[in-house]
């Protein structure tokens, strides 16, 4: 589960802004920062730019107003009003503003939510030439791949540093970066895709790599002598 914590609300009478992040799939928390509501206390939620009203409590009863989008999805704590949205999506994404009157003093807050699918593991590849000709070359140059993946970065590790990325916030697109290596560089290199809510990392494995190309192009080699003769 993904939860966020939001910050104590101050001064009643004051409007307060918190933009937080949800993986899509979790249930996921936004808090008023209350411990008990009293009975004469009113919390309402609110969603999108329309300020379509969501759910409610008012003299200690709960109502959750009628909207496809979150059917079956809003949970809202009795003692706290904090609002629970489960197996949120991308179609959650946006404001979500919160009123609070306690004693007939009113407070706002306005949560801006980010929803995120969770990234995939990278893919590191290399020009099978490369790999053959290893031993005429000074270096080869490996390629880190995702596919499908929005508002990531990519990057490239040597052991802890970073050594380059690129970053995209564009929808479904597919991102590579490169990466030049020394043929007798035994250092430690990884490769990580991350976005506000997941990372996932690739490590190089120039070994084996080269090993699966070079069988690959062996083999090749084989069939076209065997054909020639």
């Amino acid at each position: 589960m993904f939860n966020v914590t939001s910050c104590v609300i101050g001064v009643f009478g004051a409007e307060t802004d918190e933009i937080v992040s949800a993986m899509e799939g979790d249930s996921f928390t936004l808090r008023t920062g209350l411990t008990e509501i009293q009975r004469d206390d009113e919390i309402e939620w609110r969603f999108g730019s329309s300020k379509t009203r969501i759910t409610r409590i008012a003299a200690g009863n709960i109502t959750t107003y009628s909207d496809e989008k979150f059917r079956d999805r809003l949970l809202l704590d009795r003692q706290t009003g904090d609002l629970t949205i489960t197996n949120i999506k991308n179609e959650h994404t946006g404001v979500y503003q919160l009123s609070i009157i306690i004693r007939n003093k009113k407070s706002t807050m306005r949560f801006t939510v980010n929803v995120y699918a969770p990234v995939p593991i990278p893919v590191i590849f290399s020009d099978t030439s490369q790999c053959a000709l290893s031993a005429e070359r000074s270096s080869r140059i490996f390629l880190c791949s995702v596919l499908n993946v929005s508002h990531v970065t990519l990057s490239w590790y040597k052991g802890n540093s970073l050594l380059s990325n690129i970053s995209e916030s564009d929808l479904s697109i597919s991102l590579s970066l490169p990466l030049e290596v020394e043929y007798q560089d035994i250092n430690s290199y990884s490769c990580v895709v991350n976005n506000p809510v997941s990372t996932q990392t690739r490590h190089l494995d120039i070994i084996q790599l080269c090993q699966i190309h070079s069988g690959s192009l062996n083999s090749v080699l084989c069939i076209f002598v065997k054909v020639f003769l």
